[in-house]
C-alpha cells in the first residue's frame, strides 16, 4: 500500500527543495502573520517530488533546454502492456527560475505519434488571481476542456474549475478548492467536485490536511462521495529531510486498490544521463511490471 524511495542529491541538486540559504518567496511571512497556504494541487507536491515517474516497459527520454524560457524534450516508450508512443513535449516559460516555482506562468504544449494533444497555459492575471487552462484531444477528438481562477489571500488560497461544460449535452464539472493557514505549520481545506448529466449526478467532498515541520512534511486527504456515494478515498504523504541532502517519502493511497511501486535511480556521473528502474506488483490482481528508462540532459 506503499512506496518509500531515498535519494541522494549532490549539491546544487535541482530537486533539492530546500536550499541551504532559502530566499523567502513573495507569499512567506517575516513579521508574525499566517504565509498563504499554496494551491491545493501542491499538497502533495513535496512528497511526490521525491519519487520518480512511474514506468513500465523501455522508455527514453531526451530533454533539451534552448534557452531560459524556452524547452523541449522528447519521449519514446515501448510497452508490451499499453501502446507505445513517441511524444514531443516543449515549455515556454515566463519565468527562468521555473524549477523553483513550478506555478510560474507557462505554456505548455505536448503531442503523441497519434496525433493527441495536451496544452496547458497558467497566467498571473494579478499578484493574487491566477487563471489556468487546460485542453485535451484525443486524436480528433476533444475530451477535456478546463478553466480554472485561483484567488491567493494573505493566508489562504481558494479556486474555482470549470471542466468539461456542454450545453447539448447538459453536463458539467465544477470543482472547488479551499485552504486555510490554522498556524505557522498547519493547513486545512477540502475540495468539493460536483457533476451534472443527463444520466446521473453526484459530488465528492474531500478533507484536507497539512502538517509541517523544518526537517518533515505530512499530507492528508480523506474523502466520501461520488454518483452512488460509495466511493471512498485516503490518501497520505510523508517525507522527512535528513542531513546529507537525503530526502525519504512515504506515500499510502487506499482506494479498494492494493500496489506497490519500487523505483531505482542512478546518475550516471560524468555523462549527462540518468539510469531508471522500477517494479510495479499490484497484489490483488498479481501482476507485476518492470520497466527501464533512461533520461539524457
Amino acid at each position: 500500500m506503499g512506496s518509500v524511495l531515498a535519494l541522494s542529491s549532490n549539491p546544487g541538486h535541482q530537486h533539492w527543495p530546500f536550499s541551504t540559504d532559502p530566499s523567502p518567496s513573495r507569499w512567506d511571512r517575516r513579521d508574525g502573520r499566517l504565509p498563504n497556504p499554496g494551491s491545493f494541487h501542491s499538497l502533495h507536491r513535496s512528497c511526490k517530488d521525491v519519487f520518480p515517474q512511474q514506468i513500465e516497459g523501455v522508455k527514453m527520454i531526451i530533454n533539451k533546454t534552448l534557452s531560459s524560457f524556452f524547452k523541449v524534450s522528447h519521449t519514446l516508450h515501448l510497452s508490451a502492456v499499453s501502446p507505445s508512443y513517441y511524444r514531443f513535449h516543449v515549455e515556454h516559460l515566463q519565468s527562468d527560475d521555473y524549477s523553483k516555482d513550478k506555478d510560474a506562468p507557462a505554456l505548455i504544449g505536448e503531442m503523441d505519434s497519434s496525433g493527441s494533444l495536451n496544452a496547458h497555459a497558467l497566467l498571473h492575471l494579478t499578484e493574487r488571481v491566477r487563471a489556468r487552462t487546460v485542453f485535451q484531444t484525443q486524436q480528433s477528438q476533444f475530451v477535456t476542456w478546463q478553466f480554472e481562477t485561483e484567488y491567493r489571500g494573505n493566508d489562504f488560497t481558494a479556486a474555482v474549475t470549470v471542466a468539461n461544460p456542454d450545453i447539448l449535452r447538459e453536463s458539467v464539472i465544477l470543482v472547488a478548492h479551499f485552504l486555510q493557514s490554522v498556524s505557522s505549520g498547519l493547513v486545512l481545506g477540502g475540495e468539493l467536485v460536483y457533476h451534472r448529466g443527463r444520466a446521473e449526478e453526484g459530488g465528492i467532498l474531500t478533507l484536507a490536511g497539512q502538517y509541517s515541520r523544518p526537517n518533515w512534511v505530512a499530507t492528508l486527504n480523506a474523502g466520501k462521495g461520488g454518483a452512488h456515494a460509495n466511493t471512498r478515498l485516503l490518501y497520505c504523504t510523508y517525507v522527512i529531510y535528513c542531513f546529507c541532502k537525503i530526502q525519504m517519502g512515504i506515500c499510502l493511497c487506499w482506494l479498494t486498490r492494493f500496489k506497490n511501486f519500487q523505483p531505482f535511480v542512478k546518475r550516471l556521473t560524468p555523462l549527462p544521463a540518468t539510469l531508471i528502474m522500477g517494479a510495479f506488483v499490484n497484489h490483488k490482481g498479481d501482476k507485476l511490471q518492470v520497466g527501464l528508462g533512461v533520461t539524457v540532459g
